[in-house]
């Protein structure tokens, strides 16, 4: 009786002592499990947290963009050399850029050079992709669609042909084919001189210069219509025989165009510019394009 007793008891002990032991098993397990969740939500507000410090940086960086004053994202023709065109090193360069990527540092201001279609400037400035047109940009005939900058160089429109044309002057254009850019100040003034391109056997327009060159060529057309800056530009870097016909167009002036009521950045790059041109920088960027200093500001 007594070892069936101890039996008893024996097996007694034995089964608190599994039960004990199982229920340490499952508590571990509960604490493994809920450890790993805690591990788990730990990294996940670790992570939330990164993402919510990584748009606060980004959207101090914007704050800190605006408040040093924004953006000039200049439009230009980049087939318009020395104004602005690609460089050789794949960067857009030019007279034009080169002067409003210094009034841009200048201001605090980030600088983007923007190519398009000459066509479709206004288009371009109305939807605000640009902020401004600067590149060789005639003021004249313009001078109620766009808020102006004062003028800063002096432009005329003239005639180029080749040296061996037999063209002289622009009564020996008639029966000539003569070509300018659309949309250009050379198009719109000899649209003033009907007398003259009522002479002509057919007058083209192209996209761009470089086009017409190598039209003028290839003996495509006999002349362009073109501003005389860009002419002389054109003829130096080719080594052509051409030459520019001394009885000119029209005379111009070339200035920035911003959108039609845009007073304040107006103001700022006219300020800007005026500085320039009192500490010299206009007369040397000036002289480095063209040899001398064709600049009008302040003079």
């Amino acid at each position: 009786m007594k070892k069936r007793l101890f039996s008893l008891a024996l097996a007694s002990v034995m089964a608190l002592s599994l039960a004990g032991c199982g229920g340490s098993k499952e508590a571990a397990t509960k604490a493994e499990t809920e450890q790993t969740a805690a591990d788990t939500s730990a990294k996940a507000e670790d992570t939330t947290a990164q993402e919510e410090t990584k748009a606060e940086s980004e959207a101090a960086s914007e704050a800190v963009s605006e408040s040093a004053g924004g953006t000039l994202i200049v439009g230009f023709d980049q087939d318009f050399p020395p104004m602005g065109f690609m460089g050789d090193n794949g960067e857009y360069t030019g007279f034009d850029l080169e002067l409003a990527k210094e009034v841009a540092e200048r201001l605090g201001l980030e600088y983007t050079a923007q190519p398009i279609a000459w066509d479709s400037k206004d288009m371009e400035l109305e939807a605000g992709n640009i902020d401004c047109i600067w590149n060789g940009f005639t003021m004249t005939g313009r001078e109620d669609v766009y808020t102006w900058s004062e003028p800063y160089m002096a432009n005329t429109q003239v005639f180029v042909v080749a040296k061996d044309s037999g063209i002289a002057s622009q009564a020996d254009l008639a029966g000539k084919i003569v070509e300018c850019q659309v949309d250009s100040s050379a198009e719109a003034a000899l649209k003033e001189v009907p007398d003259l391109t009522a002479t002509f056997k057919q007058l083209l327009t192209t996209a761009d210069y470089n086009s017409a060159f190598m039209d003028l060529e290839q003996g495509a057309v006999d002349a362009i219509a073109m501003d005389v800056i860009v002419a002389g530009y054109q003829i130096q870097q080719r080594n052509a025989d051409f030459i520019i016909l001394e009885d000119s167009l029209s005379a111009e002036e070339y200035g920035v165009g911003f959108k039609k009521g845009n007073t304040e950045l107006r103001d700022k790059v006219q300020a800007t510019l005026e500085e320039m041109a009192a500490d010299g920088t206009l007369k040397s960027v000036s002289e480095k394009w063209f040899g001398e200093d064709v600049t009008t500001i302040g003079k």
